[in-house]
Formats: structure tokens, C-alpha cells, sequence
């Protein structure tokens, strides 16, 4: 009885607060793994170079002034990337903000980041696998604006191509079901394939040319992404297609400069400050121990009721760059690009 009483003495004494701390610190919670006071480093994995790195920073920054970030790009490596993620693991990081090379190989790093007790947030693309979060462009949103962009540019009604994304990626077949919601029933679907590496939309593109009578045949071509978009570009120049509305997803550089020279109709982009910042955020919230909130909730194929936070894309003409608006609404006025 003796023994019985000592260990649940021993038990309140436990979980009672330490002398001089005067219990739990404001804002702290249960599986807290980073005090903003203190500070603490996030890991940022991004799978290649982009301006995410010092938007993130910043955004940190500014709601965590002692955090650090340690930062590890994976130049479109995956087995690169899961190494990364161990030897930040290995270093005590216990906050992962993931951009995942490859969504369905992340899934056992992130596994075993959870084993080692850290918070995993999904960047820009939805890794498989436990994660406490996830940030990106709203996918259906993407599509829409593409299939908006291709209609508001056609000349000639006709036959469209559409190069989606790679089957196997949830973020694409999203994609094409925002672009379908808008095309189906007011233009012709001519070809469409899923392309799982940019170079196979070159091939993609000479089938269709051919199957339906020529270049002349086709009214507006649609790519998932800037790297199919730069290789279609460079087919079409080359077949005499030069005039036919192209619309690609990416917004970097290389798409803009396409776009001002005219080569390219528009690119629908991310808003990277606005993910960075959002990304921020639930990173400071998630290593509190707080439960986060997004404004979507979504599925992985290895766990349901994720927090996302979709942000609307950016849509870039020649003449004109703006934000998507929101489902149902009218477009806002254009702001003249910087």
C-alpha cells in the first residue's frame, strides 16, 4: 500500500509545474515541438531552385524572429532528397516544410519523420504519407484558368490538345478536372494525352498535327507544365504553328519571357509569396502544438482530413498579369504586369 501511495505521489509531483515556472507558457500545447520564444529551425526541402527560399525566410521571420531556416534542395533527385531529410532529422529538426521531388516515394520519410516526433508540411505538391499540413496552388483553380486563357484566346473554333500532367499525380488529375469543368461542352477535345515526362509532349504533339489533317487544324494547345510548354513551343515554331494559343503552368522565368515575346499566349503561375507565407504560418503553429486549419481538407491516399491551404494562381498574358478570382465570381480588372 506504502509503494502504491510513493509512486502516485510520485506521479502528481510529475505532472506538476516546475518552481519558478508557473505553469504551461501562453500559447503552449500538447506535442509542442518549438517555442517562438526560444526560436527553432525549420527545415525547408525543396526539390529545385525557385524563389520559395528567401520568401520563406522572410515570412518566418517575421512571426518568429529566433527561427532559423535550413534549407536542402534536391535538384530533382529523390533518393537526394530522402537523404536530406535524414541528416536534418539526424540534426534535430523537428519542423519539415516538403516540397516533394516525387509525392508517392516521399511517403517513408515522412513516416519516418513522424517516428522522430516532427511536423511535416506538404509544399506545393501533396506527399503522400502522415503529414500534419499541406500548401499549394489550388489545382482545380489552375485548370480553370488555363481553360479560360485558352478560350478568351482562340481565333477559330476547333479541335484543342490538351498534355496533362502524369497520370499517376493527384495534383495533375486535378488540374484536368479544373480544366474539363470549363471546356466540356464548349470546345472540342481533338487529343489528349497524360504526359509523364515533358519531352514525350513533342512526340504528342506531332501525333495530333497528324491525326487531325495538319497544323491549321488545331485551335489552342494546353500543357501542364512550363517544361512541356517550352519544348511544344519550340514544335509548333518549327511546323508553322507559331499562331496557335499555347497555355502552360509554372510562371518562371523562362515561361515569362515566352509570354512577352509572344511565343507563348500565357502561363498560369503560384503565387510563391503567398505559399511561403502560408506555409509560415502553419509552421509556427504546428511545432506550438496547435491544430491547424486550411481552407480545404484533403486526402493523400495514406491519410484523410489534411489541412490545406490552396492559394488562388496567378494568370500572365502580354498584357496583363492578375490573381484568379474566386469560383463564381467575375474576373477583376487586370493589373498591368511588373
Amino acid at each position: 500500500m506504502g509503494r502504491r501511495l510513493a509512486g502516485v505521489c510520485v506521479l502528481l509531483l510529475m505532472s506538476l509545474p516546475a518552481c519558478g515556472q508557473g505553469g504551461p507558457q501562453p500559447g503552449a500545447e500538447l506535442g509542442a515541438v518549438g517555442d517562438v520564444g526560444e526560436g527553432f529551425t525549420v527545415g525547408l526541402l525543396l526539390p529545385g531552385e525557385g524563389p520559395d527560399r528567401p520568401l520563406f525566410t522572410r515570412a518566418l521571420a517575421s512571426l518568429c524572429p529566433r527561427c532559423h531556416v535550413q534549407y536542402a534542395n534536391a535538384g530533382g533527385d529523390r533518393a537526394r532528397q530522402g537523404r536530406q531529410i535524414g541528416r536534418m532529422l539526424a540534426d534535430g529538426v523537428r519542423v519539415l516544410v516538403l516540397g516533394a521531388v516525387d509525392p508517392e516515394v516521399a511517403a517513408p520519410w515522412v513516416a519516418r519523420a513522424k517516428l522522430s516526433g516532427a511536423k511535416v508540411i506538404a509544399y506545393g505538391r501533396l506527399a503522400n504519407g502522415p503529414v500534419d499540413a499541406y500548401v499549394a496552388t489550388d489545382p482545380a483553380r489552375v485548370g480553370r484558368e488555363q481553360a479560360l486563357a485558352l478560350l478568351g484566346a482562340m481565333k477559330v473554333a476547333g479541335p484543342v490538345l490538351l498534355l496533362n500532367g502524369p497520370a499517376s499525380d493527384p495534383y495533375a488529375a486535378r488540374v484536368k478536372r479544373g480544366l474539363h469543368a470549363v471546356l466540356d461542352g464548349r470546345v472540342r477535345v481533338g487529343w489528349e494525352r497524360d504526359v509523364a515526362r515533358p519531352e514525350e509532349a513533342v512526340g504528342e504533339v506531332a501525333a495530333a498535327v497528324a491525326a487531325l489533317g495538319g497544323p491549321a487544324k488545331v485551335a489552342g494547345v494546353c500543357c501542364a507544365s512550363e517544361a512541356a510548354a517550352e519544348a511544344v513551343a519550340a514544335e509548333m515554331a518549327r511546323t508553322g504553328m507559331a499562331g496557335v494559343p499555347l497555355i502552360g503552368y509554372g510562371g518562371r522565368p523562362a515561361a515569362l519571357g515566352r509570354v512577352r515575346a509572344g511565343t507563348q499566349t500565357a502561363t498560369v503561375g503560384t503565387d510563391a509569396a503567398a505559399e511561403a507565407s502560408a506555409a509560415a504560418k502553419l509552421a509556427v503553429e504546428l511545432a506550438g502544438g496547435r491544430t491547424v486549419y486550411g481552407t480545404a481538407v484533403v486526402a493523400n491516399g495514406t491519410t484523410v482530413s489534411i489541412p490545406a491551404v490552396l492559394v488562388p494562381p496567378v494568370v500572365v498574358t502580354r498584357t496583363a498579369t492578375h490573381k484568379a478570382p474566386d469560383p463564381g465570381t467575375a474576373r477583376g480588372q487586370s493589373a498591368p504586369p511588373h
